[in-house]
Order: C-alpha cells, then sequence, then structure tokens
C-alpha cells in the first residue's frame, strides 16, 4: 500500500487493503479463540485492524512532513484511511459475531466521536490542543485560596476553625471522590480556551450524565482561564436533557447540522460535506454486511 497525496481519492485501494489485513487477522485469531469465544475474536480483530491504522497514519505524517503537505491533504487522507478502516472493522465484526440493534447502533454512535475529532487533531485553522486541569490542582487552588481568605478575617481561631469546617462540608457534598474535568476534546482559538463534548444523541435516561456535565461545565466557568463549554450532538432531533444544557448558560450546545457548522467554523474544515461526498455505507460494506444490515433494519442507524 503506497501512501501519497492521492490516497485520499483511493477508497477502493484503501478498502481493499483493510480487508486483506483483516482476513490474515482472522485466520490467526481462529486458531486463538474458539466459535463460541465470538467476544475475543471480534476484539481481536478490533485491535489489529487499529494497529494497520495506525501504521498507515503514521507513514503518512512522516510522508507529508517530507514532502510538506498542506493541512488540507493531510487530514482529507486521514478522514478516507480512518473511513476506510470503520467500514471493515464493522464489516470484521459482523463476521464473527452479526450486529443486532442496541450493539449496532452504540458502535456507529462511538464512532463518530473520534471521527469529528481528527478535524481538530489535523486542522485548517490555527487550532492548538491543551491539557484539561486535574480536579484535585482545581480543588486545591480553590481551597488554598478559601482558606486564606478566612486566615485573614477579623474573627476569633474558633471561628476561623468553624468555617473551614463548614467548607469541607460543603465539598463533600458537591462529591464523595473525583470529578473528573477531562472531556472529548480541549483546544485553544484565537486564545480562546474550549472544551468539548461529544454526543450521538440523548436517551430517555441520561439525567445522571447531564447532572454530571452541568456540575464539570459550572467548575469550568469558574476558572480564571475562560473556558467556554461546547456540546457537540449527532442527531438531529432530542429531548429535554439536551434542552436542559442548551438553556443553561453555561454549554454552548449544537445538534445535526448546526454541531458540523461549529466544527467547520472552528477547525476550517467541512467535514459533514467530505462525509456527503465521500461516504456511502451501504455501498461500501461487502454484500454480506449489507445484507445482514439490511435484513435486520439496521442501515438506519448510518446517519453520520
Amino acid at each position: 500500500m503506497n501512501i501519497d497525496k492521492n490516497t485520499k481519492d483511493k477508497k477502493q485501494e484503501l478498502l481493499a487493503y483493510f480487508r486483506d489485513r483483516a482476513s490474515e487477522f482472522l485466520t490467526d485469531v481462529k486458531t486463538k479463540f474458539a466459535d463460541t469465544q465470538s467476544d475475543k475474536r471480534a476484539r481481536a480483530i478490533n485491535e489489529k485492524l487499529n494497529q494497520t491504522k495506525d501504521n498507515l497514519i503514521a507513514t503518512l505524517l512522516q510522508k507529508a512532513e517530507k514532502e510538506k503537505w498542506t493541512n488540507q491533504e493531510k487530514l482529507e487522507t486521514i478522514l478516507m484511511i480512518t473511513y476506510c478502516h470503520i467500514v471493515v472493522m464493522i464489516e470484521s465484526r459482523n463476521s464473527v459475531r452479526p450486529y443486532e440493534y442496541m450493539d449496532f447502533s452504540r458502535r456507529v454512535g462511538e464512532l463518530w466521536d473520534p471521527f469529528c475529532k481528527l478535524c481538530f487533531y489535523y486542522p485548517i485553522n490555527d487550532v492548538s490542543l491543551f491539557v484539561p486541569p486535574l480536579f484535585s490542582e482545581v480543588k486545591k487552588k480553590l481551597t488554598d485560596e478559601i482558606i486564606e481568605y478566612i486566615d485573614n478575617l477579623n474573627i476569633s481561631d474558633e471561628e476561623k476553625r468553624e468555617l473551614k469546617s463548614y467548607y469541607d462540608k460543603v465539598w463533600s457534598l458537591v462529591t464523595s471522590g473525583e470529578i473528573q474535568l477531562e472531556l472529548d476534546l480541549h483546544f485553544i482559538s484565537n486564545e480562546q480556551k474550549y472544551v468539548v463534548d461529544f454526543k450521538s444523541g440523548f436517551g430517555s435516561n441520561e439525567k445522571g450524565n447531564t447532572n454530571r456535565l452541568l456540575l464539570v461545565a459550572t467548575i469550568y466557568h469558574n476558572l480564571d482561564d475562560n473556558f467556554k463549554c461546547l456540546l457537540f450532538v449527532r442527531a438531529e432531533e432530542n429531548n429535554s436533557y439536551f434542552n436542559t444544557l442548551k438553556n443553561s448558560g453555561i454549554w454552548e450546545a449544537y445538534c445535526g447540522s448546526e454541531a458540523y457548522q461549529k466544527i467547520n467554523e472552528y477547525s476550517g474544515y467541512n467535514l459533514k460535506n467530505w462525509i456527503e461526498t465521500n461516504i456511502d455505507w451501504e455501498n461500501d460494506f461487502n454484500a454480506e454486511t449489507t445484507q445482514h444490515l439490511t435484513d435486520n433494519n439496521l442501515l438506519q442507524y448510518l446517519l453520520w
């Protein structure tokens, strides 16, 4: 498989390459796991296909650096490699353990998030990533500030101890452990820091996750770095949980076409146009996979 600038237009060649690799991997995996171990077979093939994809992208990045590819040439080639990898990964999983609707709908949603993030990992605009703060660091900073404030109050030592005790109780009400401040994406654009959560859609049982996102965004909004919190949702239509976040005043929430518009605005790349031009799930899958998805009414979940 030769990687060059034209690879972004070589969908069929990439699909054939991944399928040949998958066939090799399946032969090996079948010697290690019995027919009854379909989960282990699927996991092993996925791991090997992921490594194949990573190898192709590593080769691409090295060549792009040497040949001074544009950011768009690099991104579009990575998008095509990643899409073809996803197609064959779904085929391979389906061949050892046929998909049913819950697994399939969840899997398609899981794959959308990292695909979108490619636009920020290899951006057209001047976008840079940053490492999110640890909750332990944030808590220590806030605690040090309030302790210093209490210590400087013109009150007795006993009153100071009581105030500090009440402050500790408030923290215990907020959380019984550590809050994860790391979301799906963290980037800087025009000196503004953004934290992003990607979501396939909102189901009927999202109260806990919605409350977590509200808490995390509230913490970010109270930090000195002036973070902005963005929520990108794949589904065009969502329920009250999405609206709760959208109307919260601390999340800028976008779904469907609006989410793609914002990805374009920040990263500088029209991912929606690329998807509409290049992705053709039904015809890109092999006949066996397409037949299975059609027979089980699963093609409806392939809406990116």
